[in-house]
């Protein structure tokens, strides 16, 4: 769980409400109708926008917003550490009993072309190429819930509009007036809440995601390269300190 992302979401909806709950009561936010202008409208719009299998997969990766387990950045120069002085020792062919200890599919992979002789030119086409398609991936899912945060609050002013017209054609009935205001102002209040809660922050977090995941990834590739090329594991392990922030470098090796 994303600590932050949590902290964020809590106090971001838990003050809203409380604002709302001390100005009258919740239930005078509840309107089903503006609730079907702006979801229905928001989502509906999106669909014609994109691909349904692209809107379902930018859906189903919400989950990386609150849970995420990324390879820790700052052990992955220990790891290639490890494997260079082992394959100095016994060969690179030796690194083949640690692949099904590895659990990060993309290290694996980067290892196991390694061990089967691939040439490091190679090895590297292959690597980024994948890295390249998962950043798509990755900026499509983003692009998506930003398109929803800007459909949102379009979708509140039709609602807004919606709930006017009515109100104009009632005026001579005062009952009918309250409904329609309500129709007129809750639908701007939803757009704008699920734009700047929900669909803004959730692409902010993706983007934050991706660009996280990509260094790990980038890192993996320049070690891997670095492997299959018999490397010194001093040089190895400074080619992927570089990746860091000077005050996370940590070298293995004791400096004298």
């Amino acid at each position: 769980m994303d600590i932050a992302t949590l902290l964020g979401t809590i106090s971001a909806f838990g003050l809203v409400i409380l604002a709302i709950y001390m100005g009258g009561g919740i239930l005078l936010f509840i309107d089903a109708p503006s609730l079907m202008i702006v979801v229905g409208g928001t989502f509906g719009a999106t669909m014609i926008n994109y691909p349904i299998r692209d809107v379902l997969g930018a859906l189903g990766v919400v989950k990386n917003v609150f849970f995420t387990n990324p390879l820790p950045i700052g052990e992955i120069a220990g790891k290639f550490v490890t494997f260079a002085g082992k394959a100095r020792r016994e060969g690179i062919l030796s690194l083949e009993a640690d692949l099904q200890s590895i659990p990060d599919d993309f290290l694996r992979k980067g290892l196991q072309l390694s061990v089967d002789g691939i040439e490091p030119q190679s090895i590297q086409e292959i690597m980024e190429t994948e890295i390249n398609f998962l950043h798509e991936r990755h900026l499509l899912g983003a692009e998506i819930f930003t398109t929803m945060g800007s459909f949102a609050p379009a979708l509140g002013m039709v609602g807004t509009l919606i709930g006017l017209v009515q109100m104009l054609q009632s005026m001579d009935d005062p009952n009918s007036i309250g409904p329609a205001m309500a129709i007129a102002l809750l639908t701007t209040f939803y757009g704008s809440i699920l734009a700047n809660l929900i669909f803004m922050p959730v692409a902010g977090k993706l983007r934050t995601r991706s660009k996280e995941e990509i260094l790990i990834k980038e890192m993996i590739v320049q070690g891997v390269i670095s492997l299959s090329r018999g490397d010194n594991p001093r040089l190895l392990e400074q080619k992927l300190l570089s990746f860091l922030a000077p005050k996370f470098r940590e070298s293995a090796f004791k400096q004298t």
